[in-house]
This record gives structure tokens, C-alpha cells and sequence, in this order.
């Protein structure tokens, strides 16, 4: 008979809750804990981007037919820390006739909207920073305040080429946030509930998973959601606001050093977002593969973390943003809109009426 282990990091957190409530007065646990969480995020988010960047890299020269970085450490393991070295040591220059406060300010937006964002993810059982009950709204909120960074990095560069960055990067993420948000709203409809950890209960078995749950719909708004997700990211092929072709570098042209690293790092964690919120609405998110009835399975399927099963799933996500990033040429401004408002647009708001009926029907596998 197989034993029964645990390796939940959800149970050293409890631990340390209890004995920091039992030895400390409450403000000092509160406070301890919250510098601890903060200092949690702030290292698994450096962390994270490191190893995206690098992963991009081997996954990119792949699809080239290239190597990749392969020569600072074993692998070019290391290429992504020197490089993070490199750029924390460049000057920072200073643009002429700039709006220093606001061209200083915008990569905080970029950063502070991408750090709320990812503290409402579930990352596993036990292990989400916030867990609102109206989690899927929350997320779509400040989600968007990213784009005032960009919106004023390119106005207070005083820059043409950063100014038609961040008014096509504004239209683009104006018009896909839309369809994203619609996407998640067909499957707060299914759930029934806007809370992350109610969604992720709700999908205990493999059946269960809002994507097979919910039929057509689901499946629909799963692939509008990811072309959304992907949009908002000004990923290719939707890159046209950081255009090299055209626009040097978009909205970022003029930053240098740490702050163009701010924003270096907000497009790679939000590519990350974007899957990890995939994940857990539509593929379960950190619950195990379990199989109605398959006790044995599902007993072995227990035995891997469930932080573990969270990353998988937004893994095998951010490889496939990745696939269609490097497959498919840019679009033209006129195509990405017409994408937008002539078809995912209209498809989303048939579809979620059809998940409506759906569920008022009971056509559903909940």
C-alpha cells in the first residue's frame, strides 16, 4: 500500500503563522509576514523572468535551428544573470527635453500593475497572497493599469517613434482587453463563483476542468482568452509597438539601463501571468490530473506538489505563446483590429450567451 506524503510548501506557512501569532504581539507576526511575503514575490518574480528569458532564448534558437546561449555556464545557464548584471550596471541617460517625473515614473507603472497581478495568483494550495472574492475582476483591474506606464513612457519621451509606440500599444491593449475580459467572464459564469481558489475546487477531477466542463464554450474561450492574453503582451505576432522595423524599440526607446529593465521584465512576467491565469481558470489550476474512480492514479498523481503541478500547466502555456511567437509574421495595425472587433469580439459575446444557457440548462460536466 502506497504511503501518503506531503511536500506542500502550504504547511511550512501555517507552521510559521502560528508560531510568529504565539510568540509575537499580532502587529509584529502582521508585519513580519508581510515583509516576508514581499520579499517572497520580489525574488520568485526576478526569478521567474530569468529563467523565461533564458528558456525563450533555447526555444527560439530551436525553432532557428540555432544553439542558443551556450557559452556562460553549463549550457548558457548563466547568460541571463550576466546579462541582468549588465544592465543593472549601465548609465542611465537622460533625455533632453523630457518630462523627467513622468518619463521616470512610467516604468513603476509597469512594474507595480504587473506585481498585483501576480500576487493573486494561486501559485499552489495554501500559497496565493490574496484571494478575493472577486478575484477574476480584481485581476482584470489592475491589469490594465500597466498601460498608463506605457501610454506615458512614450508622451514624456518627447520621442515620435515612442509616442506612435504607446498610442498603438493603448489601441491594442484597450481593444484585446475586452475579449480577455469576456473570456474570463463565460468561465466566472460556469464556476459560478469570481474567487480563483472556488474556481480551482470546483475543477477536482480531471472532467471537471472548466475547459471539458464546459463543453464548446470553454474550449472557445480558451483560444480567445490565449490570442488576447498574447495581444495584451505586444508579443509577435502582435508586436507592432515596440516594431524594431519601424520604431527602433516603440515606447521604450529612449530608456536605458534599470529602467528599460523594468520594462524588460514586466513583458516577460506578464507573459507568465497570462498563462498562470489560463491555467487556473480554464486547466484546474495546481489540482493533480484525478480521474473519477481511478483511486490508485490519483493516489500517485497526490504525491507531486501541487505548486509543481501549477507550474507545469502554465509551462506547457507559455511554450505554446512562445510557438506562435516565433511561427507567424506581424500583423498590420488594420488586420490586429480587425481581429479584435470584427470577429473575437462579437464570437465572445455569443459565446458567453451560449454558456449562459448552458449552465441555466444544466448541459454542463459540473
Amino acid at each position: 500500500m502506497l504511503l501518503k506524503f506531503s511536500l506542500e510548501p502550504s504547511q511550512l506557512t501555517t507552521w510559521l503563522d502560528t508560531w510568529l501569532h504565539a510568540n509575537l504581539p499580532t502587529w509584529a507576526a502582521l508585519t513580519i509576514e508581510f515583509v516576508l511575503i514581499g520579499v517572497v514575490l520580489l525574488t520568485l518574480y526576478a526569478v521567474l523572468a530569468l529563467i523565461l528569458i533564458y528558456v525563450e532564448r533555447k526555444i527560439t534558437a530551436f525553432f532557428q535551428a540555432r544553439l542558443g546561449p551556450n557559452r556562460v555556464g553549463k549550457y548558457g545557464l548563466v547568460q541571463s544573470v550576466a546579462d541582468m548584471v549588465k544592465i543593472l550596471l549601465k548609465e542611465i541617460i537622460h533625455v533632453k527635453q523630457s518630462d523627467r517625473f513622468l518619463f521616470f515614473t512610467a516604468p513603476f507603472f509597469m512594474i507595480v500593475a504587473s506585481m498585483l497581478t501576480f500576487g493573486a495568483l494561486p501559485f499552489g494550495q495554501g500559497l496565493q497572497v490574496v484571494d478575493f472574492n472577486i478575484g477574476a475582476f480584481y485581476v482584470i483591474a489592475v491589469s490594465s493599469l500597466g498601460i498608463i506606464g506605457v501610454l506615458l513612457a512614450g508622451w514624456s519621451s518627447n520621442n515620435k517613434y515612442s509616442m506612435i509606440g504607446a498610442m498603438r500599444s493603448g489601441a491594442q491593449f484597450i481593444s484585446y482587453e475586452l475579449s480577455a475580459g469576456f473570456a474570463l467572464m463565460t468561465m466566472v459564469v460556469l464556476s459560478g463563483t469570481m474567487s480563483f481558489s472556488q474556481i480551482i475546487q470546483g475543477q477536482t477531477y480531471l472532467h471537471q476542468w472548466n475547459i471539458i466542463a464546459g463543453h464548446v464554450p470553454a474550449f472557445i474561450a480558451f483560444i480567445i482568452y490565449l490570442i488576447s492574453g498574447h495581444a495584451e503582451t505586444n508579443r509577435g505576432p502582435f508586436d507592432l509597438p515596440e516594431a524594431e522595423s519601424e520604431l527602433t524599440a516603440g515606447y521604450h526607446t529612449e530608456y536605458s539601463g534599470l529602467q528599460f529593465g523594468f520594462f524588460y521584465l514586466a513583458e516577460y512576467l506578464n507573459m507568465f501571468i497570462v498563462a498562470g491565469i489560463a491555467a487556473t481558470v480554464f486547466l484546474g489550476g495546481w489540482m493533480p490530473v484525478q480521474i473519477e474512480g481511478w483511486d490508485d492514479f490519483n493516489q500517485i498523481m497526490n504525491y507531486i506538489p501541487s505548486f509543481v503541478w501549477f507550474f507545469m500547466k502554465a509551462g506547457f502555456l507559455v511554450f505554446l505563446s512562445l510557438w506562435v511567437r516565433w511561427t507567424f509574421p506581424r500583423l498590420r495595425i488594420d488586420q490586429l483590429l480587425n481581429l479584435e472587433w470584427k470577429y473575437l469580439l462579437p464570437i465572445n459575446m455569443v459565446n458567453i450567451l451560449l454558456m449562459v444557457a448552458m449552465v441555466l440548462l444544466g448541459w454542463t460536466f459540473k
